[in-house]
């Protein structure tokens, strides 16, 4: 079923699918990686491929930018079009001494400062967590390819430009590894959908030491989180078969 944002005809959408924010890379996921992608979607930009990463089924879709983008698409993967796994494939800011640019942080938990629980009118806090199954074929995969790799938590902030400067140590201060703008919308969806997602991200910059990787250096790490993705994700869709 098409809808305003996603044109897919059923069935055009594999079971587990990848998801950068940028749907450009998206595009390149599918051409450097994908045997046999077919373009399922360019409304509003956000390109959708599937194709075969050998031999399973695999989706890429971008996803956008925050919380609202990230809620529509993922929604409607979740409960239009029968997508049983969505893993992000993205970049975060460092926010711990634990951290440094271009190592992997698998999100076990997802802490945020957006209001999008609200709509559940739940009688305390939501706390917004990875599958562990999907978490724990990350973790193994990421073990096996000698990556340097974190499972933590991470914060999904509504605010790109913080005008309070303080705000980034005072989630270091509770042990947060690092800070984007998505995985909190994808979990939450996830759990109400009774789906499974997990968030892997590189650390692009880092907030608290002012590193940043450049270019060159972009392509290299995320190269390394989009093969972990793949790899994850065709574990979990053999688990599915």
């Amino acid at each position: 079923m098409a809808t305003p944002h996603n044109e897919a005809k059923q069935g055009a959408i594999a079971p587990v699918v990848l998801m950068p924010g940028d749907p450009l890379r998206a595009e390149f996921i599918a051409k450097e990686y994908l045997e046999k992608a077919v373009c399922f979607n360019r409304v509003r930009g956000m390109l959708g491929y599937t194709g075969m990463y050998h031999g399973i089924p695999i989706s890429v879709m971008g996803h956008g930018m925050g919380m609202p983008s990230m809620g529509i698409y993922s929604y409607e993967l979740y409960h239009l079009y029968g997508v049983q796994v969505i893993i992000r494939i993205g970049s975060a800011g460092g926010l711990s001494e634990r951290v440094s640019v271009k190592d992997i942080i698998l999100g076990m938990g997802a802490s945020t400062d957006s209001n999008y629980g609200r709509q559940y009118e739940l009688p305390g806090s939501f706390a917004p967590l990875a599958d562990y199954e999907l978490l724990k074929l990350a973790d193994a995969t990421a073990k096996e390819q000698k990556l340097r790799c974190h499972v933590g938590n991470l914060l999904t902030s509504d605010v790109f430009y913080e005008e309070r400067p303080e705000v980034s140590r005072r989630w270091s201060g509770m042990g947060v590894l690092a800070v984007e703008m998505e995985t909190a919308a994808l979990y939450m969806n996830a759990a109400k959908a009774g789906k499974r997602a997990l968030a892997i991200c590189t650390v692009s910059d880092h907030l608290l030491t002012g590193e940043a990787l450049g270019s060159e250096e972009r392509q290299t790490g995320f190269r390394q989180m989009m093969e972990l993705g793949l790899q994850t994700g065709i574990r979990a869709a053999q688990n599915l078969l």
